[in-house]
């Protein structure tokens, strides 16, 4: 069986294990290689945990590369989001397409993650994983690959603080209630007289420019 049928079975199959009817939103935010936060129509924010796949972490050899992959597939498009369940940390669960290519599925293709099979629901994907590893794409092609959930054990055995399978960037606190602001056709960074504004123009007029690292937060110099 070709891969770009397994593809095809994968997103046929996708639609029947979604739980909730598919959610559409622009996505203005990837925080990692599986983790991304988007815009729906009527101004609310989601943040979204691709289901099924777990990416390196940031700070694993190829989190930063996997975080370019997802923000290469998605960062400021239209994205539909097959929603299969909400984890502990308030986070939608989901299969995301955007502009039609399947996030979850060439995350995995890319060898950008693992395939998480804790939480697999598709079976499909374990041919693309296995076609991955077989072509050492991507995170395959190091000698001993380290997943992430025993990267994050580590650290707990350690004695650090265990930490969410992928950390969002910090919420900085508004310094003026959203309210006060406007969407007047502001567009820079330059432009913005305090962080909370720039989160406003980000978050809620969609405009994504002032987040030019795509990590979720705008206009860095002055929200530290």
């Amino acid at each position: 069986m070709s891969l770009w049928r397994v593809i095809l079975i994968s997103a046929i199959s996708t639609t029947a294990l979604a739980e909730e009817p598919p959610v559409s939103c622009r996505v203005v935010g990837v925080h990692d290689g599986d983790t991304l936060t988007c815009l729906t129509a009527d101004q609310r924010q989601i943040k979204v945990r691709l289901g099924e796949i777990d990416a390196p972490e940031i700070k694993q050899p190829w989190g930063d590369r996997s975080k370019q992959g997802l923000s290469n597939l998605c960062f400021g498009r239209q994205a539909t989001l097959n929603v299969q369940d909400t984890d502990r940390y308030g986070r939608t669960v989901a299969r995301v397409i955007c502009d039609g290519r399947d996030a979850n599925v060439e995350q995995l293709h890319a060898g950008l993650a693992w395939l998480y099979r804790q939480y697999l629901r598709d079976t499909a994907l374990i041919a693309i994983e296995q076609e991955s590893i077989k072509a050492k794409r991507g995170l395959w092609g190091d000698a001993q690959p380290i997943p992430p959930w025993e990267w994050r054990r580590g650290i707990r055995e350690n004695g650090q603080p265990a930490q969410p399978p992928s950390p969002a960037a910090p919420i900085t606190k508004p310094d003026a209630p959203l309210s006060t602001f406007t969407c007047s056709g502001k567009t820079r960074c330059g432009q913005m007289t305090s962080c909370a504004e720039a989160r406003f123009y980000l978050e809620q007029c969609g405009v994504i420019r002032l987040d030019g690292d795509h990590d979720g937060t705008p206009c860095e110099s002055i929200c530290r």
